[in-house]
């Protein structure tokens, strides 16, 4: 029930053939998942390091800001004990008014101080994320066709969005809780130590066991999570699935099933969240617990050397707060790595793509042409998807400027793959294909697709106005130009019926309009492009008998003086074709006009009748 994914029409795209891979499954559109860890940590923070050092002086005030807070706040547990030892003891009042508002102002620095850091990173995660965010799409941009015919389109989608989401998390809150963790425990030690070695000893009996114990519930706790996730990711899929074929799903009367899916769904999300957050909410009343049992024996050994002489009663008091700064942090290392992990791993994953190889650069000093003329040759062409399995074998013939050539024969023969090597959506692995003379790798890629314009079955429309979606296809035309082109394509009829005629503004994917208006624009569109080549691939195969009458009008229109690749649709519509070309298992098996086919009597014979007796077809879309 997805949906294709959608790409503009009148722009250059990948055409649907036979033998590719790709597609999506459920919840493609969003992806859920396991915590995942990287495989080469090392490498992904040096090159997320790369996009942080454009930002190294804010980043480095950041580091001075964590510094200076948890310097300040280490500062105050000690003051306390000289507060109770220097005046509570001793009955100072006006020491203890002293040091209590030297306490409060430190207070005051500090929190300003974890102010300006948290807003001094905000802006670098969030600058670094749109660099990167940036530099991804920009990736996309020029990877070729295949690379996204063989990954699932949520899976990409889920790279520029989630993925870098996760890193832009971990930046914004993760860095900071590390970094301020890291001196913290580092000065809770060092002021622990100062105050009394005998009580660090102790205070570390505990620490083995928080590892320990940490450890074990962290490993269920993963576990669960990671069931909860696949859970969400089932539900979420079920539902963006039985949303997009919501018209499926009435037709056939499936409510009750799918509510009955969508129970068991959420029923087993319901399962999976309790054992999920049962286990994870041991980790704070155990953390507590041990906490608890670290401070007793403090206190224990404490009152032991308070009752020696060996210490003061704000020694002790002093080294308790620090005991919960020092193992404060450990509990937010053990809550953060999963955090980190998982965003490391997300910008590998952005990384990965960014690594992807480009659209191949063109080949033998490609050249620019002022002009294109439209013949076009194809010699000795083999081609495969896969390389063990062929879809084209030694395809050979010609087009003259002006002419038309139509393609037909079965469902999977290879005529669309024909278009896609024209438009070098891919390259031949054998053979060569030449436009005006000039192999295709010879020509900027760019003048290539400009001289291409391609209809398809399938047409997208972008959610704007009706003239902005025509002007699609050449942004600088005038609106004269765009309604002209609207005119000749027999679509103006029915755009100036539209609420605000050409002003309307369409829903998503043109849903609001039937299939044969989104076809008649795509027409539109490709009139107004221009081509010099124009390919039209079962371009009418959406509207009634009527409006087709219509466009092939407009179509012969478009095609005089054009060199025009046609993929037929219905086989009475190409009969005056220059030529006809009878594609069968990737191979031209017969090829000339209609009547010199006809009269042999050969595949394509019995291919045309088969229409008219009312057979089941052979051709791709007759109906």
């Amino acid at each position: 029930m997805a949906k294709e994914r959608p790409v503009p029409a009148g722009f250059p795209r990948p055409l649907p053939g036979p033998g590719r891979p790709g597609g999506h499954g459920p919840g493609a559109g969003r992806f859920f998942g396991p915590v995942r860890k990287p495989e080469n940590a090392k490498g992904t923070l040096l090159r997320l390091w790369a996009y942080l050092r454009e930002q190294k002086r804010v980043l480095f005030a950041v580091f001075l800001l964590v510094a200076v807070s948890s310097a300040l706040s280490l500062a105050n547990p000690f003051l306390m004990g000289r507060a109770v030892d220097s005046f509570i003891l001793r009955q100072d009042f006006q020491g203890l008014f002293r040091i209590s508002l030297l306490m409060l102002g430190l207070y005051l620095l500090a929190s300003f101080a974890v102010f300006l850091q948290n807003y001094f990173m905000t802006g670098v995660s969030l600058e670094t994320v749109r660099n990167l965010r940036k530099d991804l799409f920009a990736k996309l941009q020029v990877l070729p066709v295949a690379f996204f015919d063989s990954r699932p389109h949520g899976e990409i989608m889920s790279r520029l969005t989630n993925d870098v989401d996760n890193v832009n998390n971990v930046l914004n809150t993760s860095v900071i809780s590390v970094f301020s963790s890291m001196i913290t425990l580092a000065g809770s030690v060092v002021m622990m130590v100062y105050l009394s070695p005998a009580l660090t000893l102790a205070s570390m009996v505990i620490i083995p066991l928080l590892f320990v114990f940490t450890r074990v519930i962290t490993g269920y706790t993963r576990e669960f999570f990671t069931r909860q996730q696949a859970r969400l990711g089932d539900l979420n899929g079920f539902i963006e699935e039985t949303i997009s074929g919501q018209k499926v799903v009435k037709i056939f009367n499936r409510e009750a099933a799918c509510l009955r899916d969508f129970q068991r769904h959420n029923e087993a999300l319901k399962k999976a969240g309790i054992r999920a957050q049962v286990f994870s909410g041991l980790i704070g009343p155990l953390m507590n617990l041990l906490n608890n049992l670290g401070l007793a024996l403090v206190a224990v050994a404490g009152g032991v050397l308070v009752i020696k002489g060996s210490i003061s009663v704000g020694v002790i008091l002093s080294f308790i707060n620090y005991t919960r700064f020092f193992t404060r942090p450990l509990n937010e290392l053990a809550n953060q790595i999963n955090l980190i992990q998982s965003a490391i791993a997300g910008a590998e994953r952005v990384f990965a793509v960014m690594d992807e190889e480009a659209e191949s650069e063109e080949d033998l000093s490609p050249v620019q042409p002022e002009k294109i003329d439209g013949r076009i040759v194809f010699k000795n062409v083999s081609f495969g998807y896969k390389k063990d399995a062929p879809v084209l074998k030694d395809i050979d013939f010609s087009a003259s400027p002006g002419q038309v050539i139509a393609l037909v024969g079965p469902t999977g023969a290879g005529k669309t793959t024909i278009i896609n090597l024209l438009a070098r959506f891919y390259d031949p692995d054998q053979g060569e294909i030449l436009l005006d003379g000039r192999e295709l790798r010879r020509l900027k890629r760019e003048k290539l697709r400009s001289a291409l314009g391609i209809v398809l079955q399938d047409t997208y429309l972008f959610a704007d106005t009706v003239r902005e979606n025509i002007r699609y296809g050449r942004l600088g035309a005038s609106d004269e130009e765009v309604e002209a082109a609207a005119r000749i394509a027999n679509a103006e009829q029915f755009i100036l019926r539209l609420p605000q005629g050409y002003e309307t503004v369409l829903a998503e994917n043109g849903e609001d309009l039937s299939q044969g208006q989104k076809q008649l624009l795509a027409i539109a569109r490709a009139v107004l492009a221009d081509p010099r080549v124009l390919i039209l691939d079962e371009a009418t195969s959406n509207v009634d008998t009527r409006t087709e009458s219509q466009i092939q009008k407009a179509m012969l229109a478009l095609m005089k003086g054009r060199t025009s690749l046609v993929i037929a649709h219905r086989l009475s519509t190409i009969r005056n074709a220059d030529q006809i070309l009878v594609i069968n298992n990737g191979q031209i098996i017969e090829g000339g006009k209609h009547q010199d086919l006809m009269a042999r009597k050969g595949f394509y014979y019995d291919l045309y009748n088969s229409q008219f007796r009312g057979e089941v077809p052979l051709v791709s879309g007759i109906p």
